[in-house]
């Protein structure tokens, strides 16, 4: 067709490709470049950072005199590297009577990406290019320039070219003029319009010749763009191979991995590469949870995964820690430490400059960094400017806030999580050393009643699914706030139209962190019960193995007939639970090697786990197969940093993330596998409960003192047995901003129930409080107050 603008509507809805990926690539260099590969051909570019996708998807397609070929719907292709820790990707379509070899290479000094193609047979080879600068694709514009395409959105632009220029460049709006409608009506690329303003649009062209290389890159300006083109299309594409490959294979060889057998040992390199590819360089250190965006095709939201989590991170930095790459892990923790907010938390997650996009609180993210400047710590590095700092400021919004937590690790529910609670009361162990001794001692007076208590909040028994399952009870998900532990709340499910379930039927493997941590001792008969009624709700058989559910009713995943979730659908099984699942089969001395290859027959044919695989009936038109990936996130950094954490402690029979400070307070030893019990445990006793609003204490155990705390100063007016011996006592100033008044041990053994309510600036609280007490010897009370002198009390002894 002649020249000119291009025709059709320029408002076509843009959406992300689908999450289903094979690989995900980036160089080492100064390059701010990362592509992901899928079906086949390129999905997402990511520039000038991990956070900022720039392209949908960068298609390949084989034109000839009868017919044209779409290589990513015929999908006979396979993919290869030079070794699992190398990403130079090479992609063989092979037909009938064509082959096609893409060599796929980020320039490692400039913001382009390079493809070498060579094609046999009687083709041609076409590609069709999506922009979506600016995160969204909305009001792209396009053009074409002395046989160079171009794309742009506000200061952010793109140059296709080629070391032979492109043929039949044209640009159109998505779904009316661009390339693939022009294949699809006359099965040869024929449109030439040189410019599509201000919508969703696509860039179209033909190569020239059967070998060559094609450029993408990006710059401020079409001039800067054209200009890192050029020079990349100058340099010898096999010098920049082996210019790629240099700083990887340096890195690859650092790593110190077991290998159970080939399959998972390769398994292993590649997890690491991932996490790896998933580090930023315009900011380093930020690694995101995904360059995906999860059922990508019917969505255009701005945040994907392509977002650092926290409480991802830190895992990453943990597994890539545990593999030797201790200056990985360094990096990590001073990213999270630059972009911790004044108060001492992390928004939920953030952009990798460090801007918030989701504003929720998680405790589980605040406490995490400080887990791994703790785990740093032990194994001797040198300690990062701002630890300590970073440590105090965690430690101290973890105190103020906890045990209840705003959300949950899955970031639905409010309440007490045994997750979020194991790791809160480990970091407030771990963070001793950078406290002053008045906060260490109150963190850890927090932490051992935390510790104590947990069971109160966060353990039913004698339910009907305890007695279904023939157990004496089970830890549940989540406690909802203020329950005192009774668990006859009921919990939201979000994403399930706002259905409620009891709170003491509602389980997950949220528990298993307990023994990770060293909190709980894998043989406790507690944990054993939970572990089977986890694997009895939970569960569920796939080709790839058994895998599990988050939770019951769980609503995050495609519905029953595989259409993408959209705040509505089915939880699907999910890879990195099985990784849960084994560590606490290793904790308890069985081999975990099941679980490790169930995690990697999830993986795509390039190697990547994915947050959820289809556990349900096959669905062949929309690719779900039962044990293979969802259209949810893949890679999940999650998935493999857990994939790795447990290869490694398979061999080490050790969690990485446990600390020793953690297993002297407590006295769990993991190693005592072998030492099975029928009894609990009995945990470290605490020296003081903490009554908080939403952590009440219906009944203080004997021996304990008591705090009523709160966040703003008040007057406790109290009294004891139906408020006798009225008193008032003005709240002390604690550690971290909080608020106490103390009750001590002695002077609450003379009565069975105490009886308080609070005056505040503003007024009375308007409810009065009630705690049961246990016992104490009543002449030790009476000698600690005074009432009763030693001498006396000896001889009343005697």
């Amino acid at each position: 067709m002649s020249g000119g603008a291009a025709f059709g509507a320029p408002g076509i809805p843009p959406t992300w490709c689908s999450s289903d990926k094979d690989f995900v690539i980036t160089a080492l260099g100064s390059s701010r470049l990362w592509a992901t590969v899928g079906h086949g051909i390129i999905n997402e570019v990511y520039w000038p950072s991990t956070g900022q996708p720039q392209v949908r998807d960068f298609g390949f397609y084989l034109v000839g005199a009868e017919r044209w070929i779409d290589l990513k719907r015929v999908r006979r292709y396979s993919l290869a590297t030079p070794g699992p820790y190398l990403p130079a990707l090479t992609i063989t379509h092979h037909g009938d009577d064509y082959q096609l070899t893409l060599e796929v290479l980020p320039d490692p000094l400039r913001d382009v990406l390079l493809v070498r193609f060579n094609l046999t047979g009687p083709y041609r080879l076409a590609l069709i290019l999506a922009p979506h600068l600016g995160a969204t694709g909305r009001h792209n514009s396009a053009w074409i320039d002395n046989g160079v395409g171009y794309a742009s959105h506000k200061d952010l632009t793109l140059c296709l070219a080629a070391s032979t220029p492109l043929a039949q460049l044209s640009c159109g709006y998505v779904g009316s003029s661009d390339g693939w409608q022009d294949l699809n009506r006359h099965a040869r690329l024929t449109y030439r319009f040189s410019s599509a303003e201000n919508g969703t649009i696509a860039l179209s062209g033909e190569a020239v010749g059967a070998s060559g290389v094609l450029a993408l890159g990006f710059a401020g300006s079409a001039c800067g763009a054209l200009t890192r083109v050029r020079t990349a299309l100058a340099a010898d594409f096999d010098t920049l191979r082996e210019e790629f490959l240099h700083p990887w294979r340096e890195w690859g060889q650092r790593l110190r991995l077991s290998r159970p057998d080939d399959v998972l040992g390769d398994a292993g390199l590649r997890s690491a590469m991932v996490l790896k590819t998933h580090e930023d360089r315009a900011f380093p250190g930020a690694v995101v949870a995904s360059l995906s965006v999860p059922w990508g095709n019917s969505t255009d939201t701005l945040g994907g995964y392509h977002l650092v989590w926290p409480r991802d991170a830190a895992l990453t930095a943990f597994a890539l820690l545990a593999a030797h790459q201790t200056r990985d892990a360094s990096h990590i923790l001073a990213h999270l430490t630059a972009s911790q907010t004044r108060d001492g938390r992390w928004p939920q997650n953030y952009f990798p400059s460090g801007e918030p996009f989701w504003v929720g609180i998680q405790l589980d993210e605040v406490a995490f960094p400080v887990l791994l400047a703790a785990k740093l710590r032990e194994l001797g590095e040198p300690e990062l400017a701002g630890t300590a700092s970073m440590a105090r400021a965690a430690v101290g919004f973890i105190a103020r806030t906890g045990p209840s937590s705003p959300q949950d690790r899955w970031e639905e529910n409010p309440g007490v999580s045994p997750f979020t609670l194991a790791v809160a009361i480990s970091a407030l162990v771990a963070a001793a050393p950078w406290l002053m001794a008045d906060e260490r001692d109150y963190a850890l007076s927090l932490a051992d009643d935390w510790n104590e208590r947990l069971e109160g909040w966060c353990y039913v028994r004698d339910t009907p699914l305890a007695r279904q399952a023939g157990v004496a009870g089970y830890y549940v998900r989540i406690a909802p706030p203020r329950d005192s532990g009774n668990h006859y709340g009921l919990m939201q499910l979000c994403n399930r139209e706002g259905e409620q379930i009891l709170a003491s039927a509602l389980v997950s493997l949220d528990f298993s962190y307990l023994v990770r941590l060293g909190l709980r001792g894998a043989h406790d008969p507690r944990v054993q019960d939970t572990i089977k009624v986890v694997d009895r709700v939970l569960k569920v058989d796939t080709p790839s193995g058994p895998l599990y559910h988050r939770y019951n009713d769980d609503g995050y995943g495609e519905y029953p007939d595989g259409r993408p979730f959209d705040g509505g659908g089915v939880g699907r099984a999910w890879p990195l639970l099985v990784g849960e699942r084994g560590h606490l089969a290793m904790q308890a001395g069985e081999d975990p090697l099941p679980y490790l290859q169930t995690m990697w027959r999830c993986s795509s044919d390039g190697g990547l786990l994915p947050e959820q695989v289809w556990d349900s009936a096959p669905i062949p038109h929309l690719e779900l197969y039962p044990g293979r990936p969802s259209g949810s996130a893949m890679p999940l950094l999650w998935s493999h940093a857990e994939f790795l954490k447990l290869l490694i402690a398979r061999e080490r029979r050790r969690p990485v993330e446990l600390l020793r400070s953690v297993e002297q307070r407590y006295g769990v030893d993991v190693r005592r596998a072998a030492g099975a019990t029928s009894e609990p445990v009995r945990v470290k006793p605490a020296e003081a409960w903490h009554w908080r609003d939403e952590v009440p204490v219906s009944r203080l155990e004997a021996g304990r003192a008591l705090l009523i705390e709160d966040r703003v100063p008040f007057n406790l007016h109290f009294g004891f047995d139906g408020w006798q011996r009225i008193q008032d006592r003005a709240a002390e100033p604690q550690p971290f901003g909080l608020w106490a008044v103390r009750l001590s041990v002695e002077e609450l053994a003379l009565a069975a129930r105490l009886d308080f309510t609070r005056h505040y600036d503003t007024g009375w609280e308007g409810a009065d409080q009630s705690v049961e007490l246990g016992h104490l010897d009543v002449e030790h009370a009476l000698v600690h107050l005074g009432w009763l002198s030693e001498d006396l009390s000896s001889v009343a002894g005697r």
